[in-house]
């Protein structure tokens, strides 16, 4: 259960202001299809955070035991200096009008490729390297991800507006940076 809401807090909070989320509110300004988007925004997810769990649980089999802690504890601090920039979303990076097959596809083709390096994709790889549990790492993932993305859908920009979005990066920071220092102060007692 801690794999799963550790995992839920820290993309949900990461999430906020991040490029998916702004994602998600060109996608819902411009097809203004919210049930098909937030279903294309949850098979996107599932689909990308399962496919980061499996590289963190990989890599994972290929780190002695005794550095993962602290290499994951490092890369969760590095996260948290990374939460605090703004994210930004370029105008090709969202469809500019909706595939053939709908909102749905539209939606899943685009968040599935936005979120490919994205910092909630790199911390997935990260949570399924610290805890040996892959299937509540992509369920908590993707929990946090809906968390955060089903109001941008439907309630939009006006949202976002009404955010106080640089506290939720110092917030969302902090929690990284709190679980990276967690992680490699649990490695020192145990070395």
């Amino acid at each position: 259960m801690d794999a799963f809401l550790t995992s839920t807090a820290l993309v949900a909070l990461a999430e906020i202001g991040d490029k998916t989320q702004l994602l998600s509110f060109v996608l819902a300004a411009r097809l203004r299809k919210p049930w098909p988007i937030i279903a294309g925004i949850f098979v996107a997810t599932i689909l990308n955070h399962a496919l980061a769990g499996s590289v963190g649980v990989w890599i994972a089999q290929y780190i002695p035991t005794h550095w993962l802690p602290w290499i994951v504890g490092i890369v969760f601090v590095v996260f948290g200096l990374w939460t605090l920039k703004p994210d930004t979303l370029d105008d090709d990076e969202a469809p500019s009008e909706m595939h053939p097959a709908g909102a749905f596809v539209t939606t899943a083709i685009a968040f599935f490729i936005a979120e490919m390096g994205d910092k909630t994709q790199l911390a997935t790889v990260a949570l399924a390297a610290r805890f040996d549990a892959l299937a509540w790492v992509v369920l908590g993932t993707t929990v946090g991800m809906m968390l955060a993305n089903v109001p941008a859908v439907l309630l939009g920009e006006g949202l976002a507006k009404r955010l106080p979005l640089k506290l939720i990066r110092w917030i969302a920071a902090g929690v990284f940076v709190l679980t990276g220092a967690a992680t490699m102060a649990g490695a020192a007692s145990l070395g």
